[in-house]
């Protein structure tokens, strides 16, 4: 039998941070306003202070206020007391899931890519196929039919996040809105941009070693490193926050500006996420990756969670919709 090559103290420690992060929220010492809700930047700057801390629980813990936002959405019932939720909506070329009616139910059955705190989540929210249709169902993480697959999440970034393959075997699910409705809600957009705003913490979070060294030396090239990287890091938060007010005026997006929205911030965040790792390590070489472990793994984790944004394919698809607006309609 494989053995998952995850380090489990890392899986460990952002597991107790996701839990520890749902319970404060539960218990009303954190929130994290609905998108649209006219509080949407105090939500942004919620994800964007967890992430600072360790981006792999912030993985999780958006994934869990991701899910509570797309419950009220599509009119689901929120998490209980005591659940943590996820978020499983990747589509990867090859096996997915497929979604069938048993009684008056359902069951998925099928593979599940990047199922992030498989080991760790009460419940999640996954998309599966139901004919020619994508739909959402909630399913019980802990059910006998909902089974990660060990030895399939090989990250040295965001090791922590426990994102392997998950296998479902007639796992019982619950239909969370009509067929195509998670996709084509507003809070589809709003919620990728949630995600951007936790690159923006781990960017904020990588930068703090480039801070220091210029603080404790006055050298010209580390201080043009800083003074680039507070250029980078003052856009990323001025657009964030353009990004809520404007969801805040228009949450349901009755003006269609969502998706260009969510599109052009995704994309201007990645590439401060990467201009400022660039920076940062040019400036302050070799040494904080090899002797700063809490860097080092911001570093790692941050490379890697960044790849959520698909590069050059969706900023191909940021040019189509500018060019050929009804094509991605």
């Amino acid at each position: 039998m494989p053995t998952d090559p995850v380090p489990t103290g890392d899986v460990a420690a952002a597991a107790q941070g996701f839990a520890d992060t749902v319970r404060r929220i539960e218990n009303g010492e954190l929130s994290f306003p609905l998108p649209g809700s006219g509080r949407t930047a105090e939500r942004f700057a919620a994800l964007r202070t967890v992430a600072e801390a360790g981006l792999c629980t912030a993985r999780l813990v958006e994934g869990h206020v991701d899910a509570t936002a797309i419950l009220a959405e599509l009119g689901a019932p929120p998490p209980s007391p005591g659940e943590r939720w996820g978020v499983w909506a990747a589509e990867p070329p090859g096996e997915g899931l497929t979604a069938v009616r048993k009684g008056s139910g359902w069951v998925l059955n099928g593979l599940k890519r990047y199922g992030s705190g498989a080991h760790s989540c009460t419940h999640a929210l996954v998309t599966a196929r139901e004919g020619e249709s994508r739909r959402l169902f909630a399913v019980r993480v802990e059910s006998e039919g909902c089974r990660p697959v060990e030895g399939t999440w090989s990250a040295v970034g965001m090791a922590g996040s426990d994102t392997p393959d998950v296998r479902f075997t007639d796992a019982p699910a619950a239909a969370v809105g009509e067929p195509e409705a998670y996709v084509r809600r507003p809070g589809f957009w709003h919620g990728g941009i949630g995600v951007a705003a936790c690159w923006y913490g781990g960017a904020t979070a990588a930068s703090r070693v480039l801070r220091e060294a210029a603080a404790g030396r006055a050298e010209p090239h580390t201080d043009a490193h800083l003074g680039a990287v507070d250029i980078q890091l003052h856009a990323a938060e001025t657009l964030l926050g353009q990004a809520a007010r404007e969801i805040d005026t228009d949450p349901h997006d009755e003006r269609g500006g969502a998706r260009l929205r969510a599109m052009r911030v995704r994309a201007f965040v990645e590439s401060v996420c990467r201009e400022v790792l660039d920076h940062v390590g040019r400036a302050t070489g070799a040494g904080p990756l090899c002797h700063d472990a809490a860097h080092a793994r911001t570093v790692a984790d941050l490379t890697v969670y960044i790849r959520q944004h698909h590069a050059e394919r969706d900023l191909a698809g940021l040019g189509a919709f500018l060019a050929r607006p009804e094509a991605g309609r």
